[in-house]
This record gives structure tokens, sequence and C-alpha cells, in this order.
């Protein structure tokens, strides 16, 4: 299958929402909440989906697509995981770190993947070929120590709270004391974009959906990083930039 016109594809849908987004950012959006309150969702995630999907299906038409707010329809390939905003709670706040992701499979395989900042217009994007942000490639390279690394996670999430209760927040205790600096921005997808890129050192989370993390897995691993679970499958993944010793990190605790 032609990855050059999938990846294609994946940035056109991408940036055909930028606009929209950009426009409501900061208008304090009416939000509802799925799952429950910790899990939000506006009219403009509905709605930059269903401009994702119109794309994807006049370039690929019987494709399956697998969104966070439409579920699946289609059943061909490629198969499609898509993210209107990755990052929603922020989008609706007005803090400026969400995202568009967007990845193409091809039989259980990632082949191609944009993850689109719109705020900024960051455009990353990987396939086989490799990793590229605004069309420069980029190399997953930084720190080798935990006490020389960011880490990026929103660990402990309230599933995490309810699941293990004071373990969770022990274990958060032990990355605030190993890591240089630990913060939790939100927005899995962006999370592994900026592992990808070298801006960040380490990424870890948990109860992440394909759609959140399909896209960035294959950044990070397109750019020489290590991404660990799967990204195809509902589970936790932990990613770290090349070189980064991972034997020796308190991560090592929680690999999936």
């Amino acid at each position: 299958m032609d990855v050059t016109r999938l990846l294609d594809t994946a940035s056109e849908a991408a940036r055909a929402v930028g606009p929209r987004l950009r426009k409501a950012f900061r208008s304090r959006p009416p939000v509802a909440t799925k799952r429950d309150f910790h899990d939000p969702v506006t009219e403009h995630d509905r709605a930059a989906e269903e401009t994702i999907r119109a794309v994807i299906t006049a370039h690929w038409p019987g494709s399956a697509i697998v969104g966070e707010e439409g579920g699946v329809t289609g059943s061909g390939e490629p198969r499609w995981y898509v993210d209107p905003i990755d990052g929603t709670a922020n989008f609706a706040a007005g803090l400026p770190f969400f995202c568009v992701s967007i990845a193409a499979a091809v039989d259980g395989e990632l082949v191609a993947g944009v993850v689109y900042d719109p705020v900024r217009e960051d455009e990353f994007t990987a396939s086989t070929e490799g990793a590229w942000c605004n069309g420069t490639p980029i190399r997953s390279k930084g720190a080798v120590t935990d006490r020389e690394a960011m880490l990026l996670s929103s660990y402990p999430a309230p599933l995490d709270l309810a699941a293990e209760g004071e373990q969770a927040l022990h274990r958060y205790g032990r990355f605030l004391e190993s890591f240089a600096a630990v913060r939790r921005p939100g927005s899995a997808a962006l999370k592994l974009a900026h592992v990808a890129a070298g801006w960040a050192d380490a990424a870890y989370g948990t109860h992440s959906s394909p759609w959140d993390v399909a896209a960035g897995a294959l950044l990070v691993r397109q750019a020489g990083g290590v991404y660990i679970g799967d990204p195809l499958e509902k589970g936790d993944y932990l990613a770290c930039v090349g070189g980064f010793d991972l034997r020796g990190s308190v991560l090592a605790e929680v690999t999936p």
C-alpha cells in the first residue's frame, strides 16, 4: 500500500480541522462528560472527527476508521485510528497542550501517523521511511539517566488511584524523587511526539486507547526512541528517547 499517500491523507485530515480548533480555542466551549467528570467532550471533538472521517473516506473509501467519538466504521484496509482532540480538558480550559492524532495501520502494523498541534502549528509525521517535525527529520535523543531526565506522565490518573490506592501515590513519589523533572501536561499523543523530537526524555501512561497512542508510538520508534506496549490495544505504555538507561530507571518497575 502507498505509504506516502496514507501519510498525505492523514496530514490533510489533521490540518483540515486546524482552523476550527484555533478559532474555538479559549472560547470556553460548553463541556459535556462521557465516562465521568474526568472525561470531557465538546461539540468541537465531534465536529472535528466528522471532518477527519470525511477526508479519509474521500481518499480511502471502505477503509476502517476507529474514532474516539464515533467508534468503528468500515471494515477494509487500511485501518485508521483517530483522536480529533487529544487533550480535550486542556482545549476546553484554554491550555495550549492538545493535538489531533491520526494513524494508519495495514495488516495490524502501523505504517503512517500524524500528530498535529494546531496552536503552534507543529506537525509531527511518521511513516515506515522515518519521522519528521514540520518536514525536518527528528531523532529521539536526550538524557540517559533519571536524574538528568524530564518525565511526562499523567500517572496516577483517577483510575489508577481507584485500582492501586496508596501504592499509586507511592509510585508517583518515586518518580518525583528520581527524575530531574516530572510534568503532567495531558495529551498522550503530544507527549509522545515531544519524546520523539527529543524535547522530553520519557513518557508513561496507563489505560490508553489506540487512538491516543498509535501515531505517537510510530513517531517515537521511527525517530529512534523506545516504545513499550501495544499501541493498537488498550493498555499501558512507556516511551523514552534512544540511549536512555531504562534498566537503571525507576520506570523499570512499571514497564508494561
